[in-house]
């Protein structure tokens, strides 16, 4: 079923593509301007990345970082929400062409924000993504909550102490921010929140590993902290392995490639991935229909003011564009989708043409990382200089902690996190560790399907060898036959 989405008032019309905070701070920028605005997402909310790990490992709901978008925009009276994934962009004619379901939906415009963000990148291994989930959804996080917890459970129910340490080893792939704060989360969780709540098992004895092809912990913050933040997680029991690269993995565990080139095998049924990114493939089409370069992650190589050649009303923000000198975190996303209302703004009212567009310029705020309770490392940039402060320990956490609470939409959210994190750091419990059955089972049906798939392939041996055995055996009857009619004649 297809279903055009009008415009019918006339004004201009500004579509945006993702209601992250490049398309949601876009869309509230042009709250009082003589426009119309339709936000086209493939969820409901608009979510707050930078604390995904907090819902995996039972700090904050889910509904505290990701409030719906329909609510968030309820008072802006010339923007709308629709709910689609967008699949198809035409440059030529104009339009944004969004599927949910079978409904078809497509939305013409005068003006386009794309700001769809950024995927998990397993860097052509795509099916590590069925045993080791990324960190870029609310589904994953919940699914990794279910993991953890659902592993502490299995683990319980065990006799084999085999199979209890490979339910109780939790990889983190990935050492950048979000694989660091995860790690030690994870780590904090087993050895504090679930301590004696276990009768058959110790969950302070689970093993917390964490993985990096790179040399280093947190690469962006440059040596000093990542030195501190690796000796932090090993402090509470993280084991940091760096220049180690995974070159396989299945539900059992996975295997390791080390510098000098020798591998081994890390028995896990829990692993998480956060090793890297990859931009949405509607960069692509832009690529294809306007020449724009992408870099090696599929981002859009924009121009100065953030446009693509030949289309100076089409701006790409946030994961999707690849400026030179803006990290793809929050605030070059909101930065950037701000800039892009300004210049729509300056052109409808004061007649500003786009080559008199001042380029865009990043304001670059300084980087924040948590590593565990009451410690986090920061990296703020001093004003004048091309140098930067660094600290870390008890007041960066507290400033990591301030900051993410002024982003966070809505007062009632801010509350209710604050409330949780009182409860979470301050007596190391966790409210929010409540698990369906459907994310346990579902953890097993995958094993279930594992151990179908290995049976398979012994089966699909055993079938071969027998096809063989039989031609071998034909082959010999022939030879006997043509054998006994060469001596008859």
């Amino acid at each position: 079923m297809s279903t055009p989405s009008q415009n019918a008032s006339g004004r201009h019309h500004v579509v945006i593509v993702g209601s992250g905070f490049g398309g949601l701070f876009a869309a509230q920028r042009l709250k009082k301007a003589d426009v119309d605005v339709t936000i086209i997402a493939k969820t409901t909310q608009h979510l707050f990345q930078p604390m995904l790990y907090q819902v995996a490992t039972g700090i904050v709901s889910e509904g505290e970082i990701a409030p719906a978008t329909r609510i968030v925009m309820r008072n802006q009276a010339n923007a709308r929400v629709l709910l689609g994934d967008v699949n198809k962009i035409d440059l030529k004619n104009k339009t944004v062409t969004s599927q949910l379901l079978e409904r078809i939906t497509e939305t013409p415009y005068d003006s386009l924000i794309i700001a769809a963000g950024a995927d998990q990148s397993y860097f052509g291994n795509d099916h590590f993504a069925e045993y080791a989930p990324g960190m870029k959804t609310i589904d994953h996080a919940l699914e990794l909550r279910g993991r953890i917890l659902g592993a502490f459970e299995q683990a319980e129910l065990s006799d084999d102490p085999d199979e209890r340490d490979k339910l109780l080893t939790f990889v983190v792939i990935g050492a950048g921010p979000t694989g660091v704060e995860l790690a030690g989360q994870i780590a904090e969780m087993a050895h504090k929140t679930l301590k004696g709540t276990f009768r058959n098992i110790d969950p302070t004895e689970a093993k917390v590993i964490l993985l990096d092809a790179a040399p280093a912990v947190l690469p962006p913050f440059g040596e000093k902290l990542g030195r501190k933040a690796a000796a932090r997680l090993e402090k509470l029991g993280v084991d940091v392995q760096l220049n180690a690269m995974v070159v396989d993995l299945d539900y059992d565990g996975m295997v390791v490639k080390e510098k000098d080139g020798t591998t081994r095998r890390i028995e896990s049924q829990c692993k998480v991935w956060s090793a890297g990114v990859q931009a949405s493939p509607l960069g692509k089409q832009l690529a294809e229909q306007s020449g724009v370069e992408l870099d090696r992650a599929g981002r859009v190589k924009v121009l100065p003011d953030l446009s693509i050649p030949d289309n100076p009303n089409v701006f790409v923000v946030g994961d999707m564009m690849a400026v030179d000198g803006v990290p793809g975190v929050a605030q070059g996303a909101i930065q950037g989708g701000r800039y892009a209302a300004d210049a729509i703004k300056a052109e409808l009212s004061g007649g500003q043409t786009p080559d008199q567009r001042k380029p865009f310029a990043y304001f670059d705020k300084g980087s924040m990382a948590t590593v565990s309770r009451f410690s986090a490392v920061m990296q703020v940039p001093i004003p004048g200089t091309k140098k930067k402060f660094e600290t870390e320990g008890y007041f960066a956490w507290l400033g990591w902690l301030a900051l993410h609470l002024v982003y966070l939409v809505g007062f009632r959210n801010r509350l209710s996190t604050i409330i949780n994190w009182f409860f979470a750091f301050s007596t190391r419990g966790r409210a929010q560790l409540a698990i369906t059955e459907q994310q346990v089972y579902a953890r097993t049906a995958i094993g279930h399907l594992s151990e179908l798939a290995k049976k398979s392939e012994v089966e699909i041996e055993a079938d071969e060898a027998a096809e063989q055995e039989i031609e071998r055996a034909e082959a010999a009857v022939e030879e006997t036959i043509e054998k006994e009619e060469s001596e008859a004649s």
